[in-house]
């Protein structure tokens, strides 16, 4: 199957110059990096996809045993960076993209010249017997999903807002909620297991990559004990903490998210 197609791959900004790849979280597409791309366009080549099952990729590629762990994104991820062609590349990957970014980075290095973590999450789920804090108990989490599976379009509705947070302003919220509820709902379950049942905190340290950890200051997904985990287990990270509100800094502050995955990009060079 063709890539380009499958992903919905598409390519701008300026050529020849560093490549960035940006990847979207669940119930999301490549949409929502919109208002961060003008930014980056000016210096930067930009790649934009879809992850299978999102937005307008190729539903006819999606399958539950392709797609029921992170290895079949990690796999889409490589093959969209070997069909773009264009070299080592910065990935951006946003909540479940930034461990995809991370176990593709461990995979193949050589494929990455960075990557940006934006709100990262490596586990979701709080451990008692190590002292992490995910931000979930394992009976949140649990509920959680029961209640997708219930009646996703309702728990699209109830839990978009609390992912974006800036509760003045209801249109974040309204947007992610429409993104989650053009899901296909069979999709978003296999996916939000993905999501929100994964543990990948020892892939960290097998990283070797250049690597900018981004957390947002205010953020009931991925508390700061998050970001500090994350930078702590990864070998020469950066951590920069966002003025942003909320799970989603690309919509919430665009600005400040061009800003930091901008000067981190130059610093490579």
């Amino acid at each position: 199957m063709d890539v380009r197609s499958r992903n919905r791959v598409r390519v701008s900004g300026r050529p020849g110059g560093p490549v960035v790849v940006l990847a979207h979280g669940f119930g999301c597409d490549q949409n929502m990096w919109r208002l961060v791309v003008p930014a980056l366009e000016r210096d930067f080549t930009v790649v934009l996809f879809d992850h299978v099952g999102a937005g307008r990729s190729d539903l006819s590629a999606w399958s539950p045993e392709r797609y029921s762990s992170l290895d079949g994104y990690v796999e889409d991820v490589l093959e969209v960076c070997r069909e773009v062609d264009l070299g080592p590349v910065t990935f951006v990957g946003h909540s479940v993209s930034a461990m995809m970014g991370v176990l593709a980075a461990v995979r193949r290095p050589e494929c990455f010249a960075g990557l940006v973590l934006l709100a990262p999450s490596p586990c979701f789920v709080d451990d008692p017997s190590t002292g992490y804090r995910g931000g979930f108990s394992a009976e949140d989490i649990d509920e959680l999903l029961q209640s997708l599976d219930a009646n996703y379009l309702g728990w699209s509705g109830a839990m978009a807002p609390v992912i974006m947070g800036n509760p003045e302003r209801p249109e974040l919220g309204e947007e992610l909620t429409a993104s989650f509820c053009a899901t296909d709902p069979d999709i978003a379950r296999v996916f939000a297991r993905v999501t929100f049942l994964s543990d990948n905190r020892a892939d960290l340290a097998r990283l070797t990559v250049p690597t900018l950890v981004a957390e947002c200051s205010d953020d009931a997904i991925a508390p700061p004990e998050v970001g500090a985990f994350v930078h702590a287990r990864i070998a020469g990270s950066r951590l920069v903490t966002l003025d942003a509100t909320g799970h989603c800094p690309q919509l919430s502050a665009p600005e400040e998210t061009a800003e930091a995955i901008i000067a981190f990009v130059g610093n490579l060079s």
